[in-house]
């Protein structure tokens, strides 16, 4: 993993290494991840959960605005590599509004 993760980390991608695939379905689902790389011969694997994450059963079912916000401001965030006054100038909004949000969804890395 480290090796990946050092060879990755050379290229313009933004690298996250994690230790298991309940942090990994998290990801998937905070919509922090555009590709994922997995061992999944690994016994650690829960292929259950990481499938629901990748693939929901009800994909169309509605979410918490709370969900979609955090979604949008993660992607918001690493389109702006972490430049939190651009990314606030992108999304209209001042950069303490945004400061707060971080803050209330632990997005602050």
């Amino acid at each position: 993993r480290r090796s990946l993760v050092s060879l990755l980390g050379g290229t313009q991608h933004e690298v996250q290494a994690v230790s298991d695939s309940e942090a990994a379905a998290k990801a998937i689902e905070a919509g922090e991840v555009d590709t994922l790389v997995l061992d999944m011969s690994l016994p650690s694997v829960d292929h259950v959960r990481l499938r629901q994450a990748i693939a929901p059963e009800d994909a169309d079912a509605p979410f918490s605005l709370e969900a979609a916000e955090r979604t949008h401001l993660a992607r918001v965030l690493r389109y702006t590599d972490g430049n939190k006054r651009k990314a606030a100038h992108l999304l209209g909004i001042s950069r303490s509004t945004l400061l707060n949000k971080v803050r209330k969804y632990g997005l602050d890395s």
